[in-house]
This record gives C-alpha cells, structure tokens and sequence, in this order.
C-alpha cells in the first residue's frame, strides 16, 4: 500500500483556495511517461477519477484512469482493430483528436480521428458549428463513434456524442479572488507546479524565463522567440499545455495555411488559435515571399490584407535550436543570436519580436525538475490564460507606472510594453504588483527586447538600430541601463566593427534611412545557369528552348521543363485529352505537385478528353481529390472535357507556351514498382518525344 501523500503549506493553501481545480502532477508524470496524449488529455482524467488525497482512492483511481485509456485510447497501428470494435459492438467512446473537412463536391462535412484510419465519418452540423477549431487543426474531445447499418449510405461510421477535453464554463471573476490568498512568489511557484516543475530546484531568473514562455498564451499579437540548446522543453507549452495552442512545422508555413486561403475564402490557423508556435524555426521553408510579407503585417498590428481585410489576436512564438555556443557567437563578428533563423526572416521581421528568450539559460529536460506536488489542472489555468487573451487588457495600467530612457524607440516600447502586459496577468490576474516587484518585470522585459536590438545592431552595416542601452526609470527616478548578461564585454556585439558610417558631427542632424539591402555587383552569369536563377526568382531572360528527349534518356522531370517558366504565372492551362488511364492520372498530381511549388500560381485550367474505354467514376473520384487538395495550397483546378482535342500544350498567363510531343504522358513503364525509378521521375527513363518551349507575341 503506498503511503499517505504529506502536503506542504503551498499544497494545502492551494487545495483551499483551488478546491476541486487541483491535481497531484506526480500522478501525471506516472502516466505520461507510457503515453504521448497531451498532459490537458491526462488531467482531464486524473480530475475525474484521482480527486482525492486518500492513497486508496488515489490507487483506485489511477486504475481507472489507466483502464480509460487502454479501453478508449487508440494507439496509430490499432486503427484497424478500433474501427472492428465499432463495427461488432455498434458504438464505442474514444479519446483522440478530431478533425472536420467539408467536401465541396458532395456539400458535406466528414469528421475524421488522428488514430481510426476513416476519413469519412458523418457527424451533425451542431457539433462543428458549435467547435469552430474542429475545422481548422481539430480537437481532442471523448467521442461516441456508431456503426450504420444503412448499406445504402457512402459511409461506415457516425460521430453519435462529442464531447470537448477542456473546461465547460470558466468564471475568471473566482480565479481571480482565489490567487489573492498567494503572495506573489508563491504564485509563480503555483504557476510552476501547475506546469509540473519543481520551483525549489530553479533559480529565480530561471522561475522568470519559465514564466515568460506562457507569455505568448495570454497576451494577444505577441511575437516570442526562443533559441537555445535541444532538450529544453522549449516547445512543450505549445504543443502539450493549453488546447488553444497549436504547434505547427517548418513546411506548414504557407499563406494559405496561416492567414487566408482565397480559394477555400477562410481564414488560417491565426484565426482559430490564441497561439501560433514554429518548432524547428531553422527549418521553415518560405518560397513565396508574399507569405513573409503578410506576416510582418500582422506581427505588426495584428492585421493583413490578402483580397479581404484579416484582424485576429493570435500570438506568434518561434523556437528552435543554437548549435555554436553562445559564448563563441556573441564574441564573434561573424555570428550573431539570430543565426538559426531562415534567410527569408530578415531585419523587418526580427524588430517585430517583443521578446528573446534566453534558452541557453533554461535546464536540460530532466526528472529531477519535475514536481511531485499539486498545481492547478492544467485545463483550468490555460482557461484562466484564454480568457485574459480574450478579455484583458493591461496596457494602460503598464504605460501609466513605466518610464523609459531615450534609446528605448517605438518598437522597442511597444514590445517592452506587451511583455510587461503578459507578465502581469500571468502572476496578478486581479491586483497590481508592488514597485519593487514592478521594477523587477521591467528590467526583465528590457532585457528580453535589447536582446533583439543588439543582434539588430550587429546585423545591420550603419547604425539604425546602434541605440541598444536600453533603460527605464525606477520608483526613485534613477535611470537604469540594462544589459544582456550573455554579451556584457562581448565588443563583437556591443560595438560590431562593420558598422562604418561617419557619426554625424556636433550640431548635425543624425538622420536614419529606412532599410534597404545593399546594392552589390557580380559577375555576369554562364548562361547555363539562367534558367536555375529564374526558378529561384532571380532576375534572369529565359530563352526559347527547342530540343528532343531520347528514347532511355533520364534527368527530365516536369519541373526541369517547365518550372523555370511558372515564374510571375497566376494562371495556366494544360491541354492533354490523355489524362484518363491511373497512371497518366498519377502524372498530372505529379505535375500539379511542379505548379504549386511555384508561389504565385492560382488557378490551374485542365482540357482534355474521355473515350468509351475510359473509367469515369475513377478518374473523376481522383481528380475531385486532387481539385480538394490543390484548395489547401490556394489553388484552384478548373476542369473542361472537349471531345474534339488533339493538340497537347501548357500554356501560362505570362505568355510561354510549353508543347511536349506526348503530353505529360513521355514515360517509360519502370521495370518493376520496387525498382530505381518508379518513384523518383527524375530517374525514370524517357520515351522519345519533342520539347518547344516559346513566347506567344502580343
């Protein structure tokens, strides 16, 4: 028999004050550690059945809570076995993530479950209409899945009973009124716990950067970034702690995904999510530049404009890896704390971020720092942080106590500000924080904002962002400079030598342009490399090309024909009346996954034709796929059948025409589908056919 749990003064001051809200995170980590549900999932469990200090009943509970899983948690290789039990036993309740997508073709909606393998299971309007995040990233809920016995329906399966993993009800009012009776370092060793870390093995800046990584949770458009070393839990808030936060990768980063698909005319994930988090930032691939232009407009105020006007709260949090130490970086002229960071992220995109987060600083994942005392449910304090998200606002209370020195500029003051903002209504939901406690939030929002400044600084070749001694006023008027304490002496970073502009002499207005890159001259390119350079948006005349593919060459793909001249194309048209057997329809996903990659594209027109042998219901069934799936990368695909079509050509909006002899259909049959070739085109031998590409006249 385990022994009877001991409470510390924290653990019974905050089962009073918290009564019923609290859960033993010691009896989570028991269970996580078997299963990867999120930690909101787990606690919504353990609050159901482990609700007790009785080790009994706590034994019992964890029973249950185990069986729950083992009965209604679906692991990814049972998906199989799950659908079987639904079938034999009528119906069965499953924890898992839900999603929903509407099918244009059939005007309906399908759910689907992460782990059930079915991507058409009927559900009834109320539940999407009353979970707007079912059709946009899904959520985790209890659902009811029956079997239908109609064998008439298209569908096996129905969503009977659905029911959220989160809070019904929050009465923020309540929240607010309990955590008076903490002081506020008790609060934030509450708000530690509550996360499932131990306090009493951190230090108080360390209690502080935990803190400021919930920021992004509770305080709207707030720009976050955290670089630092793997292991450091770095993208757990967002992925794990809060059901109004999704955790998204590198190669989801698209315009339609994130802001406003045109095509679908519904706003992204910034308008169904209180936090937007890029795991892996080093690994974001951006090739459509308009994508970093619409986020720097709502990194900025929160807005866009992409055909409608867009305002959504949603923060954005960037996290990431640092391979070099930080010691080498800041000391080197070369490097600087932005390295990770893609290309595409240049000096506009980072003067948005309101705070760098130290994650050198942070320790190591380890059981050691894992607390085995209550905290608040989970569920229950991200509720408390989405209502603050929704209907706080702190600024004004910030502006009114705080007072900067001159180099503090707008950007900087507004993201001081916002971090002030956030700090405030993690740690005094509903009171105001002493002076003392003030000044201490302010130094701290300081430094995470000239963290930024100096990486600006040592970036940028004249000295736009040079005023990097930020400082504030305490309560007895004396100004304080803050300082980084990673850079302090680092003259690579507080005075990087490649800043040559002459200072303005004494009475001289010292004027700043705005940033612009630096012309630079290179030498002429070979012309073998022209088309490479148009392909990759680079100014270059791309030639008309006459030339003939050999029966058995390889090397040719749809992409090395045509891609160089999708350039600037918004539409084409494709017209090829041999898109009827599956593999000349499999060659035009082929070719639709060339054109999409071209980040201008809209609209794809296909024309072509069907004879008696051909099997309609396949080929519509596929195409109307593809015509679903083009929708999420913002492109329509219009199709149009004529009977009298021979001629086989791409044409695009910007005037090229493209005619390959044998349409896109110019392969050979590989040798076998597990042999070099069959799946990679670029390795796949050739039939003989002519290539013309050239420029219709005006």
């Amino acid at each position: 028999m385990q022994s009877e749990y001991a409470m510390d003064a924290l653990d019974t001051k905050l089962n009073e004050a918290f009564d019923g809200k609290v859960v033993r995170k010691d009896l989570l980590h028991r269970i996580k550690k078997g299963t990867n549900v999120p930690t909101f999932v787990l606690e919504f469990l353990l609050a159901r059945y482990c609700a007790s200090n009785d080790p009994a009943e706590i034994q019992e509970g964890m029973e249950a809570v185990l069986s729950t899983l083992q009965e209604n948690y679906v692991r990814p290789d049972e998906a199989n076995a799950a659908q079987s039990r639904v079938a034999m036993k009528g119906k069965h309740k499953f924890i898992d993530k839900v999603h929903v997508r509407y099918v244009e073709k059939e005007k309906r909606h399908w759910a689907s479950l992460e782990n059930f393998a079915s991507q058409r299971i009927a559900i009834g309007e109320k539940f999407y209409r009353d979970n707007d995040r079912l059709l946009e990233g899904g959520i985790w809920a209890e659902v009811v899945i029956a079997h239908n016995d109609v064998d008439a329906d298209a569908y096996a399966f129905y969503v009977e009973d659905l029911r959220p993993v989160q809070l019904s009800r929050f009465d923020f009012a309540a929240y607010g009124e309990a955590k008076k009776a903490f002081s506020r370092d008790e609060w934030i060793d509450v708000v530690l716990r509550s996360v499932g870390l131990e306090p009493s093995k951190l230090s108080p800046r360390v209690k502080l950067h935990f803190i400021a990584r919930l920021a992004p949770l509770v305080e709207p458009n707030f720009n976050f970034i955290e670089l630092g070393p793997r292991g450091t839990g770095k993208s757990y808030f967002f992925s794990e702690f809060s059901p109004y936060s999704t955790l998204i990768s590198g190669g989801q980063a698209t315009k339609s995904v994130l802001f406003y698909n045109n095509a679908r005319r519904k706003i992204g994930l910034v308008g169904f999510w209180d936090t937007v988090a890029f795991d892996e930032v080093g690994g974001i691939k951006v090739k459509d530049p308009d994508t970093i232009q619409i986020m720097k407009d709502f990194m900025a105020n929160g807005r866009f404009s992409r055909g409608v006007e867009v305002i959504a709260d949603a923060s954005m949090a960037f996290v990431g890896n640092i391979d070099l130490s930080v010691e080498q970086i800041v000391n080197s002229t070369e490097y600087d704390l932005f390295q990770p960071l893609p290309e595409q992220f240049d000096l506009a995109v980072m003067d948005r971020f309101a705070c760098y987060l130290p994650g050198w600083e942070m320790p190591k994942n380890s059981s050691a720092f894992l607390t085995g005392r209550f905290g608040l449910i989970t569920d229950y304090l991200a509720e408390a942080f989405h209502y603050q998200m929704k209907h706080s606002n702190r600024y004004e209370e910030v502006s009114k106590r705080v007072r900067f020195g001159t180099a503090v500029e707008g950007r900087d003051e507004k993201g001081i500000k916002k971090t002030l903002c956030a700090i405030l209504k993690i740690l005094h939901p509903a009171d105001s924080p002493s002076d003392a406690e003030f000044d201490e939030y302010v130094a701290y929002a300081v430094e995470c904002r000239r963290r930024v400044k100096e990486q600006m600084n040592k970036r940028k070749p004249d000295d736009e962002f040079a005023r990097i001694d930020l400082s504030y006023f305490d309560r007895s008027g004396r100004e304080v400079v803050v300082h980084c304490p990673e850079s302090v002496g680092a003259s690579a970073t507080l005075e990087p030598a490649r800043r040559r502009r002459a200072r303005p002499e004494a009475g001289q207005a010292d004027t700043k342009r705005a940033y612009t890159p630096e012309p630079t001259s290179e030498a002429p390119r070979p012309a073998a490399e022209e088309v490479r350079a148009q392909a990759e948006g680079e100014p270059a005349e791309l030639q008309e090309l006459h030339y003939t593919i050999q029966y058995g060459d390889v090397g040719h793909t749809y992409e090395t024909i045509l891609g160089a001249y999708l350039v600037g194309t918004r539409e084409l048209v494709i017209e090829d009346p041999y898109i009827r057997a599956p593999h000349q329809v499999a060659n035009f996903v082929r070719f639709c996954e060339t054109v999409v990659k071209a980040p201008t594209v809209q609209r794809i027109k296909l024309v072509t034709s069907y004879d008696e042998k051909t099997d309609l219901a396949m080929v519509r069934e596929r195409l109307e796929e593809l015509k679903q799936s083009l929708l999420d990368f913002d492109v329509v695909l219009d199709i149009e059948l004529n009977d009298k079509l021979h001629d086989r050509e791409i044409r695009t909006d910007t005037g090229w025409v493209v005619k390959i002899g044998r349409g896109l259909d110019f392969y050979q049959k590989p040798d076998g589908w597990s042999a070099i070739g069959a799946n990679d085109f670029s390795l796949r031998r050739c039939l003989e056919t002519k290539v013309d590409v050239f420029r219709l006249s005006s």
